[in-house]
């Protein structure tokens, strides 16, 4: 009987934290800190009670913009992936679209909205909505045409296509899309958070190289790491492993 292979991704993050304090080591605290310097500071803000509205405000951010895509991107790709005079109609603009910079949108956002809610989430929008719109559409023209052909002799209508054949058939490239979008938009709202806001995490970062906290910069970094790793993990591989059962019944 083989063993299986030891996986060794639980030792590439020990790893990063000890490659981080064999540099420290070369820099003062006050340029590069420790690890442990960043775990106090992060201690500090959990007592004084400031890292929570900062870590909800830049969650509420994110789950507004990218739910927004996520709707949007959806009927975009699916009509463009079925459609061929839409595809052709919408090519132009999602490459328009994507050779900009999100962030480039937000000062147009915030003298449209106003510093706050509506203005970041506005840019966490389009940084998202285009590359899932793409990556649902490229899953919707990779279904065979045979199986669309087999389903309509079988007599099935536009909605029934989409239900049994469509949405099926495009699960795997709707999570590709899902990751693609949170990272993008993540992107998105700690840049438009540094230049454009008074609360989150980007916002930590940004005061924190005005002020000359080191250790504070690192703490907003380490969250921003930290909340794209967990997203992955729970969420995204789980939505995929479900998509994997549900596909083999």
């Amino acid at each position: 009987m083989r063993l299986p292979r030891p996986s060794w991704g639980w030792a590439s993050l020990p790893a990063l934290v000890l490659l981080w304090s064999l540099i420290a080591t070369r820099f003062p605290s006050y340029i590069l800190p420790q690890p442990w310097e960043v775990a106090v500071e992060g201690w500090r803000w959990l007592g004084d009670g400031k890292l929570w509205p900062h870590l909800g405000t830049s969650l509420l951010e994110e789950l507004g913009g990218f739910f927004a895509a996520i709707v949007a991107a959806v009927l975009l790709g699916v009509t463009a992936g079925i459609s061929p005079a839409f595809r052709s109609f919408l090519t132009p603009l999602n490459s328009l679209f994507m050779a900009i910079p999100p962030i480039a949108w937000a000062p147009l956002t915030m003298i449209i909205f106003g510093l706050g809610y509506l203005s970041i989430v506005s840019v966490i929008f389009i940084a998202a909505v285009c590359p899932m719109t793409l990556a649902i559409q490229d899953g919707v023209q990779a279904i065979r045409g045979g199986e669309v052909r087999a389903a309509r002799i079988l007599g099935a209508n536009r909605m029934q296509l989409l239900v049994h054949v469509y949405f099926p058939a495009s699960l795997p490239a709707f999570t590709t899309a899902l990751r693609v979008g949170f990272s993008q938009a993540w992107r998105a709202l700690v840049a438009a958070e540094m230049i454009g806001a008074s609360q989150g995490i980007g916002w930590m970062v940004s005061t924190g190289g005005q002020i000359g906290n080191a250790s504070q910069v690192l703490l907003g970094i380490v969250l921003i790491g930290l909340i794209a790793w967990l997203a992955e993990s729970l969420v995204f591989r789980r939505i995929e492993r479900h998509y994997q059962v549900w596909r083999s019944h």
